[in-house]
């Protein structure tokens, strides 16, 4: 058996994917396989990856699409031999040791379930990318926290990690779970939070991954509206996981913040977490946390308790409800009334005698310009 399982993902990349390849083969660790999913590529991928003759490479092509986390999924459940899984895509490169260093790490550090790297961020043509503000600059550079300080991270600022940096042991995905087909934009975020619920995980300060940024912003998590709306409604879903914490002492680790509120003798950890979201959260936040309240207030038992336990009642949910901006309402009808006000001045403008008696001149003047 192989020491590690490298999972490509390919759609549509014919111009990268023999780049991606090579660049596992030309690995200094490799004791691996190389199983590439092609996601029904419309291009020249399937061709191009079935040109390399590699006795570690085996191929699967999907006869429809189904996105890369279901190829993830079922190669970790039925095809992956070896003990640490390395994700991969078919528009990024490894530098030539990342897998040995990666698993050096895991294998002096057992108590350790994910280890990645910070990255190179490269262009379309494989250059150094050199645009200083984009939002890829800076997110990969992370430094190393502790699972609950990771949690606390991904809770209120996103994903931070590198999917195709990632080396995990193949084990951790008996507690964590599949990766989660519902998820297009943030898949990866929503497994760095299940594994961190279990494991400790840590990033390699070296760069062992060239992370490629497409031109026009072509990349899957590409500055483009529908990305953006996607991952945002994705990013609430997730939130939901933290509902699952149960001890009370990981839940004061992850959001130590919240023991200001805490009461002697047991607390209800749904609802702390709720508050926690709509004081110090942003629009995910806050529509995850009016969500949980929603929902613990259906239950009459849990009402009496949040009464007695925190002195909240039906009066102060709807007035939250009403400071609960996530629509953007205030910003909606200001815009608006904005609109009304300029529309009305410029009905009033263009009634008066002046403007209808210059009338002729601005045609004229325009007619002489053009």
């Amino acid at each position: 058996m192989p020491r590690i399982s490298v999972l490509l993902s390919s759609l549509n990349h014919a111009k990268f994917v023999a780049e991606a390849i090579q660049s596992v083969l030309d690995q200094t660790f490799t004791d691996f396989e190389l199983i590439i999913i092609d996601d029904c590529s419309d291009d020249d991928s399937w061709n191009v990856i079935q040109r390399f003759r590699d006795p570690r490479i085996r191929t699967f092509r999907n006869a429809e699409r189904r996105r890369g986390a279901a190829g993830f999924n079922d190669a970790i459940r039925s095809l992956a031999q070896g003990e640490y899984v390395a994700i991969h895509h078919s528009d990024d490169r490894f530098v030539p040791a990342k897998l040995e260093k990666q698993v050096d790490f895991l294998d002096a550090h057992p108590e350790i379930g994910a280890v990645f790297s910070r990255v190179q961020l490269i262009d379309e043509n494989g250059a150094p990318f050199e645009e200083s503000g984009h939002h890829y600059t800076k997110v990969f550079d992370q430094p190393n926290r502790s699972r609950h300080e990771w949690l606390h991270r991904f809770f209120y600022q996103g994903n931070c990690l590198c999917h195709p940096s990632a080396l995990i042991r193949k084990e951790c995905f008996s507690k964590a779970g599949p990766y989660d087909r519902r998820f297009g934009q943030a898949g990866d975020l929503d497994m760095w939070v299940r594994l961190a619920m279990h494991y400790e995980i840590h990033v390699l300060e070296e760069p062992l991954v060239q992370f490629r940024i497409r031109d026009n912003e072509a990349n899957e998590s590409g500055n483009r509206p529908e990305s953006h709306i996607r991952g945002r409604l994705e990013w609430v879903q997730i939130l939901k996981r933290y509902l699952a914490i149960k001890g009370e002492a990981d839940f004061f680790r992850i959001f130590p913040e919240a023991s200001a509120e805490a009461i002697a003798g047991g607390n209800n950890l749904p609802f702390l977490l709720a508050r926690q979201a709509l004081r110090n959260g942003q629009d995910v936040q806050q529509a995850f946390g009016i969500g949980v309240l929603y929902d613990l207030m259906q239950e009459p038992a849990t009402v009496a308790e949040l009464e007695a336990k925190y002195g909240f009642t039906y009066l102060d949910l709807i007035s939250l409800a009403g400071d609960c901006d996530i629509f953007r309402m205030r910003q909606t009808l200001a815009l608006q009334e904005t609109h009304n006000r300029l529309k009305n001045e410029l009905e009033r403008v263009t009634s008066t005698l002046s403007w209808r008696f210059t009338k002729p001149f601005r045609f004229f003047g325009k007619l002489f310009r053009s």
